[in-house]
C-alpha cells in the first residue's frame, strides 16, 4: 500500500524534503525500533507536512515535532481525498487493528433491513449488516438514521406490511394495533389474513425497494389508466392522488441508496498518474481500487473505442471481497462519508439490474473528472 520509503536523518533534512513531492499522499513515520508505535496520516501536500513534522521546532511553540523520533518515512502519492481516504483505511487498520474505527472515527451506515427470514417479515433501521447470502435483504447507505426512518415510514404508508417489532404468534383473540384499525396492515397478528396474502404484500414491498419505487409507480398508473377507461373517474382521481402523495417519497431517495447485496458501481477518481484516472469498483458496498485508466490507450489499443478500453479494465478489474461482514460495513461508511459530503469530488455509477454499467455516461464522466469539470446536474437514476 505504500510504494516509497526514504530513511531520514536529521542533519540531512534539507535533502529528505527536497526528495519527496508536493502532491496528496497518505505517509507513515517510523522510529528506530520496529516495536514503536508509528504515526500515520494523510495530507494534501506531502513535502510541507513533513517539514512541519521534522524540522527543526521553533522556540516556544507547542506543534507536534517528530524530528528526533523518526527514522523512516514511508508514503504513497494520491489522486483525490477520497483515495487517500481509503488508502489510510487501510493502513490504520494493519498499524492499529484494535483501535483504528476509532482513529477514524467511523460511524456505521444506516441502512433498511428486511427481515425475510421471520416468519411474517417487516423492516427495521439498522447499521448492522449481515450475511449477504442470507435471505434478509438491506437498502442504503442513507445519510442519517433519521432520514432511513422517514424513508421507510413514509414508504410503508403505501403498503399493509406490519409495524410491530415482535416476533408474532397469530391469536383471533389479539386485539389488534392502531395499524389494523385504520386498514393500514393486514394484521396477521389476529389472522386477519391468510399467510399467503401476507407474503404476496411483502413482495410488493420488496419490489417497491428493489425498483427505487419504480414497481409501485407503475401499478399505480396502470389502475389509474383503467379506472379512467371504465369511466370510473372517481376512483381514478383517488388513485392520482396516491400517485401524487407517493412522488416526494421516492424523491427524497438518494441515488446512492442501493439494495447492498446487488450494488455494483464505478467511482471514478482523480489520479494520481498524469493522462489517467483512477477508477474504484464498489460491489455489495464492498470497495477495490484504485485502477489507474489511461485517458489515451497504448499503441496497440488505438483502434478500441473509450467504452471497449473501459470495459476491457474493469473485466481485468477484480472485484471487492472484504474478508468479513465488520469490513464490508466499514467500507460502506467509507462510501457513505463521501457519497453525502458537500463538496464530494469525483462520480459514480450503478450498474443496472442485469449487471450492466451505463458506459455512455461512464465515458462522459471519465472526461468530466479528468478535466476537473462538474458532474451532470441531472444523472439518470437507473434502478438497481
Amino acid at each position: 500500500m505504500l510504494t516509497e520509503r526514504i530513511e531520514f536523518r536529521p542533519e540531512a533534512d534539507a535533502g529528505v524534503f527536497s526528495a519527496v513531492a508536493v502532491a496528496p499522499a497518505v505517509f507513515l513515520l517510523r522510529g528506530e525500533d520496529t516495536n514503536s508505535e508509528p504515526y500515520v496520516g494523510k495530507t494534501a501536500n506531502l513535502r510541507r507536512r513533513l517539514q512541519r513534522l521534522l524540522s527543526v521546532p521553533e522556540e516556544r511553540t507547542k506543534r507536534l515535532n517528530l524530528r528526533d523520533r523518526v527514522r523512516w518515512i514511508e508514503y504513497t502519492l494520491t489522486g483525490s481525498d477520497f483515495e487517500s481516504g481509503f488508502t489510510l483505511y487501510q493502513i490504520l487498520r494493519s498499524a492499529f487493528p484494535e483501535t483504528y474505527a476509532n482513529r477514524l472515527r467511523l460511524r456505521f451506515a444506516p441502512l433498511v433491513k428486511l427481515h425475510l427470514e421471520n416468519e411474517f417479515p417487516r423492516a427495521s433501521i439498522t447499521t448492522r449488516l449481515g450475511r449477504l447470502s442470507g435471505k434478509n435483504v438491506y437498502y442504503g447507505p442513507f445519510a442519517s438514521r433519521a432520514a432511513a426512518e422517514k424513508f421507510m415510514n413514509d414508504a410503508l404508508d403505501f403498503f399493509k406490511m406490519r409495524r410491530c417489532v415482535e416476533d408474532l404468534h397469530p391469536d383471533p383473540a389479539f386485539p389488534g394495533c392502531i395499524y389494523s384499525e385504520m386498514k393500514m396492515c393486514l394484521a396477521p397478528c389476529f389472522r386477519g389474513c391468510s399467510d399467503d396474502e401476507y407474503r404476496a404484500e411483502v413482495v410488493r414491498v420488496e419490489d417497491f425497494l428493489d425498483s427505487r419505487g419504480e414497481s409501485l409507480k407503475r401499478q399505480m398508473a396502470a389502475e389509474r389508466d383503467d379506472a379512467s377507461a371504465r369511466m370510473e373517474f372517481e376512483t381514478a382521481a383517488a388513485i392520482h392522488a396516491r400517485l401524487d402523495k407517493l412522488t416526494p417519497v421516492v424523491q427524497q431517495l438518494p441515488e446512492f441508496v442501493r439494495r447492498i447485496d446487488q450494488a455494483h458501481a464505478v467511482i471514478v477518481q482523480r489520479s494520481r498518474q498524469a493522462e489517467s484516472v483512477a477508477l474504484f469498483r464498489v460491489d455489495g458496498g464492498a470497495l477495490a481500487g484504485p485502477l489507474e485508466f489511461p485517458i489515451s490507450g497504448a499503441e496497440h489499443a488505438k483502434s478500441q473505442s473509450m467504452e471497449a478500453r473501459i470495459q476491457a479494465a474493469l473485466e481485468a478489474f477484480p472485484a471487492a471481497k472484504p474478508g468479513s461482514a465488520i469490513e464490508r460495513m466499514e467500507h460502506l461508511a467509507i462510501l457513505k462519508r463521501w457519497c453525502y459530503r458537500g463538496t464530494r469530488a469525483g462520480e459514480i455509477f450503478f450498474a443496472d439490474v442485469k449487471g450492466e454499467l451505463p458506459m455512455r455516461r461512464l465515458v462522459r464522466g471519465i472526461g468530466r473528472v479528468y478535466k476537473g469539470e462538474a458532474p451532470e446536474v441531472n444523472p439518470e437514476i437507473l434502478p438497481g
